[in-house]
């Protein structure tokens, strides 16, 4: 029975193959309950007649390849449809991280927890990756309200069920531990090893965290608002409102006064406020009747199972 499985996304790693798997061949992981899942995410340097060869060698080697580069978040969603361990590591082919370090991820998990996260302590990268990391790092921890050192690091450790039935797109694949602290799992991080790029270059640049930042706004809302949308649309609707009421009551005191009020700019932007407000209490209704039928479409059973942790009988 596998009860681990290492899912590894690769792109162009070239030469990194090999030498990966003998390094996580040397780890101290039970011979026979342990698999590898390398995700080839539409490879152009023979990446896949490598991974090929290595399957046919090696029993406990697994090989998805993808039809075209869709990026790491498919290519990860992938590794996790096909992991058949109880625990599932996810680790770079890049050979910056440091395959030693899994069987401490292993024993921390066995802590109690449910995901835990590796943190560079000591990145081994050029200052301008360091830097917007670490921006992104910061900003990420006070808007989800999870805060890690570092959410980029791709040696990670998960109870499988923490990855089952994820839905991972864009740049969300750096948002599981958020995701998973969102749906009540236990999340930790640990100090991690890591190596200097020795052949190659990152294909990650600033463009990646600006993506990634409107990723968050998209994880954050799924997080906190998906059972209850009309608490933020139906919240800054009563605000806008309430400001725009307050104008137009200010406007009404003046017109009683003897004041004219046609010409003031004041008086369309209490109207605009107003009719605003109105509009996003209105969407957050409709967004309330959408997420009740898809959630009667589910089942009452089947969501309250997603939240179950433990049952005595």
């Amino acid at each position: 029975m596998v009860k681990v499985s290492v899912v590894v996304p690769v792109y162009d790693p070239g030469e990194y193959i090999e030498p990966l798997l003998d390094s996580l061949h040397g780890q101290s992981l039970p011979a026979g309950e342990w698999e590898a899942v390398f995700v080839d995410d539409g490879s152009s340097d023979g990446s896949f007649a490598a991974l090929t060869r290595l399957h046919s060698a090696q029993d406990n080697v697994r090989v998805i390849r993808l039809r075209r580069n869709f990026g790491k978040a498919t290519a990860l969603a992938a590794g996790f449809a096909h992991a058949e361990g109880d625990v599932v590591v996810t680790i770079d082919a890049d050979l910056q991280d440091d395959p030693a370090e899994i069987p401490r991820l292993l024993a921390k998990l066995d802590e109690g927890y449910d995901l835990v996260s590796g943190w560079k302590t000591h990145r081994r990268d050029p200052l301008t990756r360091r830097i917007p990391s670490k921006i992104f790092n910061w900003v990420t921890g006070r808007v989800s309200g999870l805060r890690l050192h570092d959410l980029n690091c791709g040696l990670k450790a998960y109870r499988a069920e923490v990855v089952r039935g994820l839905r991972l797109y864009g740049e969300l694949h750096r948002f599981i531990p958020v995701l998973a602290h969102y749906r009540g799992h236990r999340v930790a991080e640990l100090a991690v090893n890591h190596r200097p790029r020795e052949h190659g270059r990152s294909r990650y640049g600033v463009e990646r965290y600006l993506r990634g930042f409107l990723d968050l706004l998209t994880v954050s809302f799924i997080g906190r608002y998906r059972y209850r949308p009309l608490h933020l649309f139906g919240g800054l609707g009563l605000l806008l409102g309430a400001a725009g009421f307050a104008v137009l009551l200010y406007l009404t005191a003046l017109k009683i006064g003897g004041h004219a009020i046609g010409q003031r700019p004041l008086l369309i932007l209490g109207v605009l406020l107003v009719v605003v407000g109105l509009q996003f209490f209105s969407l957050g209704l409709i967004s309330e009747l959408v997420t009740s039928q898809h959630e009667e479409r589910a089942g009452a059973l089947e969501r309250t199972e997603l939240h179950v942790d433990e049952v005595l009988s």
